[in-house]
């Protein structure tokens, strides 16, 4: 019985006729990332609510549980913090840690190798940073306001991902890869200004040592260190260096985010050989020393930066966020504080930086990179789509509450900048939402010839049945 052979395919041999597949959707690498985050921003929400409430009904207790000193002895060597401190400043770096690790991949093996592909997004954040602190600068250009000119630039990817999951099928995924590339590179700038601006008096001994760390860590990633438990330990120590040193000490999570490698160690054959091998040795016996080989040679097969997100990232959207925004999101809405608000130049500030300002400025960069041709925005995404996206960059609740501890000492400030990122925040969800829901499918494609689909296969090419 002779194999049946589809109609129209060449009997005779020859090259195998090129066959161009659409746009593909979402990896699911990609799709695990934006559900861990959509998740994430729904536990977000509840934790500020739960803040909000407390803080109001409980007057007193909301304050005192985070100003509880927590201090760690290690002989003669004493650190002391407030609750609120250490999350602000050690869970904090764990969330560094993990925006490092993405930057770091996207940086190498992600979308961000290509400049032609990250050019859009990477305009598109660089005009929602300018914008929104001009903006804001405007409004407050002197004095211990304008200490607070960071807090409209920085987005809050969590959210914006949660939002795009409520839009659901009008969002294209090119939108969301779009969004999560310029969420990339607002982070990097947020954070060299972060490390730049609001750092305290430095300590010159401690910055060598931090120097020297990071150069360590480096080093290991150029030597093959495949584990993770080394680039830990040397991460925690640089914390307490960089906390020691006025920094900020969530910049250790970044630099060690960025040093851990992104390659695999070896190359596939290698790891399969290695896997096969101590995969077999384990199925003849189970002994624990062949066990433990065989997850080794497991682990060696996946990049350090995939286990290391695949941990951590859970831990962040799951706990250091939520938990981030309890102790945070604290804001008394008093008759008093709600006048003083109204009348504040810090809030009008935060609220236009964010509603308009990072709107505006991500919808301009974008389309400088598009009009010059510089980049393209493939697959499906419409002007519409942009521009619903670039509003929903407003959302910049996370890093700006974290910047409102760092910019202001004077609590009645920093109670004025917390009402102006909560109203801020929710108005460009809004915003962002109804242009993606009313307008994002009927503007003109962004870029059209990159839209139009694969070319029409080959003549005698196989084609599926219907």
């Amino acid at each position: 019985m002779t194999d049946r052979i589809p109609t129209g395919v060449p009997t005779r041999p020859g090259p195998r006729p090129r066959v161009v597949l659409p746009y593909p959707r979402l990896s699911p690498g990609l799709r695990s990332y934006f559900a861990t985050e959509g998740g994430g921003a729904t536990l977000l929400l509840a934790a500020s609510a739960i803040a909000l409430v407390w803080a109001n009904v409980s007057f007193g207790s909301y304050d005192a549980l985070w100003e509880t000193p927590v201090n760690l002895t290690v002989g003669t060597w004493e650190l002391h913090l407030s609750l609120h401190h250490w999350v602000n400043d050690f869970l904090m770096a764990v969330f560094f840690l993990v925006v490092g690790v993405e930057v770091n991949r996207e940086l190498t093996v992600g979308e961000l190798r290509s400049f032609r592909a990250a050019s859009v997004p990477l305009f598109g954040a660089i005009g929602g940073l300018v914008v929104p602190i001009g903006i804001y600068l405007l409004i407050n250009p002197s004095g211990p306001d304008a200490s607070g000119w960071g807090l409209p630039m920085s987005t809050d990817t969590a959210f914006v991902i949660g939002v795009l999951a409520l839009v659901g099928p009008r969002c294209p995924d090119q939108l969301r890869i779009f969004l999560l590339t310029l969420a990339i590179f607002d982070d990097i700038g947020a954070i060299a200004l972060l490390g730049i601006f609001y750092s305290d008096a430095l300590v010159m001994g401690a910055l060598v040592l931090a120097a020297v760390l990071a150069v360590v860590l480096f080093a290991m990633r150029w030597i093959g260190v495949w584990q993770i438990a080394p680039y830990l330990i040397v991460g925690a120590v640089l914390w307490v260096v960089v906390l020691e040193s006025g920094l900020h000490p969530t910049l250790a999570g970044v630099v060690v985010g960025l040093a851990v490698p992104t390659a695999r160690h070896g190359n596939d054959d290698e790891a399969r050989l290695h896997f096969g091998f101590y995969g077999r040795a384990l199925m003849e016996e189970l002994d624990p020393t062949r066990s433990r080989l065989a997850v080794r040679a497991a682990q060696s097969a996946v990049p350090t930066s995939d286990r290391l997100l695949d941990a951590l990232h859970p831990l962040s959207s799951y706990v250091v966020v939520p938990v981030f925004g309890l102790a945070n999101a604290g804001v008394v809405l008093s008759g008093e504080s709600i006048d003083a608000a109204l009348s504040s130049p810090v809030t009008l500030g935060v609220l236009v930086g964010l509603v308009l300002g990072k709107g505006i400025g991500v919808f301009l960069g974008a389309m400088v990179a598009l009009v010059t041709g510089l980049g393209t925005l493939p697959g499906r995404v419409r002007y519409g789509h942009l521009a619903g996206g670039a509003f929903l960059c407003g959302i910049g609740f996370t890093i700006a509450l974290f910047v409102s501890e760092l910019a202001f000492d004077d609590e009645a400030l920093i109670n004025e900048a917390k009402v102006g990122i909560l109203v801020g925040s929710l108005l460009s969800g809004i915003i962002g939402a109804l242009i993606l829901r009313y307008f994002g499918d009927r503007l003109p494609l962004c870029s059209p010839h990159e839209a139009a689909g694969p070319p029409p296969l080959p003549e005698g090419a196989w084609r599926p049945p219907a």
